[in-house]
């Protein structure tokens, strides 16, 4: 059995390379994913380092790592789902040379260790490849990481033996998982049925496709319809979950809805001419090839277009929450120094500084029962109460704003979902002070990132420390004066950088846009390209088989250029269908949000760059498959 198979993999080597680049390519990014998580279970901090600074990085690393474990349960989903439909796409297009074998007197048992040994030989020689090609990618992983900003450029990361059982496990249990489904269904088949492709062997929509299929969309249905009616937050997760869910469901069930969007396409197609009538002919018939591209295709824009439009809308929503809760006309970035100037400026009503000081703040968590403390050096900010409730309309959820003075603290719209024991006081360094804090007030949560972990009143800080302190100061304009000429007068008087309410919001939803898309680029760069490889995977293994295929239609009067013309309009065609498809799963994701913002650029580049590396994979594939004399590949064959 070992040398048929052997031989068998020799002979279809073609067929079989596509399997094996995607065991190899799913296992380097598992791999690479698992090895720079590891690396990030304990931070480096340089010596001499700042307590802000230190904190800094110390949050990075934790961002870094929940990326990270977010990019390995990805990677894993991309590579069962993608070596899976790879495998079974293989076996399908082998099962007249499986009905053959069981006509010459093979039995259905023989069949099934034939194909899982076959598994094995291809799950291993991907997972070689595969940890060879795990080390750069995972250099390229951690050098994205802090190219991006996750984690300071001393950041390294290592080879570990200890991770070989994970990628041998990865590698073989995918191709061997991957590929007994398919091998007990063409057991199953009645040789003659298979031979003759009629009868079940005909058909594509398997038990276990309805099954997957079925579940995955009755998982989702009911997700859209209570991303309806939840928070901002919830409504978020909903839509990631309903982006992979939806993925998996319109992956499974394509072969009942690639026919169906074919025939919408066929009037466009038809007017093509006659290459365009062969082309929806095959786009119509050829439903198991057509399915199998469209399905990584599908999980591709599902996942891509429904991840950063979530991201995007949360960054849309932050810029409406920040206007709705600042009463204010102009906001002011300076100095501390430059800050407490602003309000001897004529027409400034009002000025509310947010001095960011660099003190830090311990304080007292406790939850289920375990007890700790955790010092704070980023986020804390000086303010005037008073000035404060006057450009904000964000209320406290707990005590008031009014009895911050003296040695008290406001827990910050940063902190408030964290376990802080209020009656515990927490203790300030100040300098070199030590300050007992009381805790008079806590504040809702808000959708921004990086929102403010505590307020001090501004009483509380030297002068000293508050005039080289970094100031954000909001403006209310006096009644009657304009607000170009105010903001003129500032810029006159050097007093910092001026601009409206409206402008500084959409700079801040801007910084956040920038963030989510480093965010979206460690999570799905590489996964993506994965899909994307997939993508070009199925349509090289689709048309190495068409040999035949093509030769007769080249007997028939067709040229070889015409020939792959018919291949590139039917491609284009399953592309189209698979953005479109993967396109309803992201829109049914952002549904339930309140604030939808659709990244129509990624969405641009992603179709540009499908149509283009797809058409070039088609036409290569094709012009190579056509090279021979028809009538010896009809010949050869028939």
């Amino acid at each position: 059995m070992l040398s048929l198979s052997w031989g068998t993999l020799r002979e279809r080597r073609w067929l079989f390379a596509g399997a094996v680049s995607a065991v190899a390519l799913g296992v380097a990014l598992v791999q690479s994913s698992l090895l720079t998580l590891v690396a990030t279970g304990e931070p480096q901090i340089p010596p001499g380092t700042s307590g802000r600074e230190a904190e800094q990085i110390q949050e990075g690393y934790v961002g870094a790592a929940t990326l990270l474990g977010m990019t390995v349960l990805l990677a894993a989903f991309l590579a069962v789902f993608i070596v899976g439909s790879t495998f079974a796409f293989t076996v399908a297009q082998r099962r007249r040379d499986l009905a053959l074998l069981r006509l010459a007197g093979g039995s259905r048992r023989q069949l099934v260790v034939l194909l899982l040994t076959e598994a094995l030989l291809l799950g291993l020689a991907g997972t070689v490849l595969g940890v060879l090609l795990g080390v750069p990618a995972m250099w390229a992983q951690a050098w994205l990481l802090v190219r991006l900003g996750f984690l300071p450029g001393h950041f390294t990361v290592g080879w570990s033996a200890g991770v070989l059982p994970v990628s041998a496990g990865v590698g073989l249990g995918v191709a061997v998982c991957g590929v007994l489904a398919a091998a007990l269904r063409a057991a199953r088949l009645r040789p003659l049925d298979a031979v003759r492709d009629s009868g079940a062997a005909a058909r594509v929509m398997t038990a276990g496709r309805w099954l997957v299929g079925l579940s995955c969309l009755a998982l989702a249905a009911p997700l859209v319809v209570a991303g309806q009616s939840a928070d901002f937050l919830g409504a978020l997760l909903v839509a990631m979950a309903v982006s992979m869910l939806g993925a998996v469901a319109f992956s499974m069930l394509s072969p009942l809805l690639v026919p169906p969007a074919g025939w919408v396409l066929g009037s466009a197609l038809r007017r093509a001419g006659v290459l365009g009538e062969l082309a929806e002919a095959n786009l119509r018939e050829g439903t198991r090839r057509s399915a199998a591209t469209a399905a990584p295709l599908i999980v591709l824009v599902a996942l891509t277009a429904g991840f950063a439009g979530t991201l995007d809308s949360l960054a849309a929503a932050t810029g409406v929450e920040i206007r709705r809760l600042t009463a204010g006309d102009l906001v002011v970035e300076s100095t501390g120094a430059q800050a407490a100037r602003l309000r001897q400026i004529p027409g400034v009503a009002v000025a509310s500084t947010r001095l960011s000081v660099e003190i830090s703040i311990r304080a007292e968590h406790r939850e289920e029962g375990r007890t700790w403390r955790h010092t704070y050096h980023s986020g804390i900010v000086a303010i005037d109460p008073d000035a404060y409730q006057r450009t904000q309309r964000l209320r406290p959820a707990a005590g008031s704003l009014d009895r911050l003075r003296g040695a008290t603290v406001a827990i910050g719209p940063g902190l408030a979902a964290e376990p802080i024991r209020r009656k515990v006081p927490p203790v300030a360094r100040i300098g070199d002070r030590r300050v007992r804090l009381r805790i008079v007030a806590a504040m809702p949560e808000v959708l921004e990132n990086g929102a403010d972990a505590f307020l001090v009143p501004r009483e509380l800080i030297p002068d000293e420390l508050a005039a080289r302190s970094p100031a954000e100061t909001i403006v209310q304009v006096a009644p009657g004066t304009s607000v170009q000429e105010v903001a003129a007068r500032i810029r006159a008087a050097d007093l910092g950088t001026v601009r409206t309410v409206s402008e500084w919001a959409d700079a801040r939803v801007a910084a956040q846009t920038r963030g989510n898309r480093d965010i979206m680029l460690v999570l799905l760069g590489m996964s993506g390209l994965y899909a994307a490889i997939a993508v070009v995977n199925a349509l090289v293994m689709a048309g190495a088989e068409r040999r035949t295929e093509f030769a007769v239609a080249r007997l028939t009067g067709l040229g070889r250029g015409q020939v792959v013309r018919a291949a590139l309009v039917e491609s284009c065609a399953v592309i189209a269908i698979g953005l479109l498809l993967g396109g309803l799963v992201a829109a049914a994701a952002l549904s339930g949000l309140q604030v939808i913002a659709v990244p129509w650029t990624l969405l641009f580049w992603l179709a540009a760059g499908a149509f283009l590396v797809g058409g070039a994979t088609t036409v290569l594939t094709a012009w190579w498959a056509t090279r021979p004399a028809p009538v010896t590949l009809a010949a050869a064959r028939e």
